[in-house]
């Protein structure tokens, strides 16, 4: 009896700290998160990629669209001399992501010879691929990821390890600006994140 109730307690206290260490490496991983997206890279590359989002119709969702017109400034300061869009088809009916951010760049000046599409990805990490495949053909290098802040954590880790010389560049103008809509998407980008570590997808 007596060695059952050791046994016992030694099970409690290892759960209560596999639970602790587990809860730990969550809030670590979503402050590094949030740390990550709050700095920003000032240097010049070949190329931004602008990581798909929602489309609205033949608009890009106000998402997107701040994501666009970062990239848009990126290659009017001289940042950047190409855009790659990415994005495939979200829903039915719907023009591909990549298409909706080209057509908005035209419309802001962005010469059609600058800019590149990828109108496969559905994901993250297939944005990141197919884009790598887009510029390897027109001999780009060095890249910007552009993408909301709370995103580019993963985002920049997933282009490393396809081997690009990426780097960082949230938009400042994200629209995930409220307490409410932050905390979701931390909470989904920390969960993703450990997804990614594990799995590599």
């Amino acid at each position: 009896m007596l060695n059952y109730k050791i046994h016992k307690k030694w099970s409690i206290l290892v759960t209560l700290a596999l639970i602790s260490a587990l809860l730990l490496a969550i809030a670590s991983s979503a402050s590094s998160i949030y740390l990550y997206g709050s700095s920003t890279n000032n240097i010049k590359a070949d190329a931004a990629i602008v990581l798909g989002a929602a489309v609205w119709g033949e608009k890009p969702s106000p998402v997107f669209r701040e994501r666009i017109n970062h990239a848009i400034n990126l290659y009017k300061n001289g940042s950047v001399k190409t855009i790659i869009f990415t994005g495939g088809v979200g829903e039915i009916n719907e023009p591909p992501e990549a298409i909706v951010g080209k057509n908005y760049a035209l419309a802001q000046q962005v010469k059609a010879a600058d800019i590149l599409t990828d109108t496969q990805s559905r994901t993250t990490h297939q944005n990141l691929t197919n884009a790598l495949e887009v510029a390897k053909a027109h001999q780009l290098n060095k890249f910007l990821i552009v993408s909301d802040p709370l995103h580019m954590k993963r985002a920049v880790l997933m282009a490393r390890n396809l081997g690009m010389d990426a780097h960082s560049s949230p938009t400042p103008t994200t629209r995930y600006r409220g307490f409410h809509s932050q905390m979701e998407f931390l909470s989904r980008e920390t969960y993703f994140y450990f997804v990614y570590l594990v799995f590599k997808i």
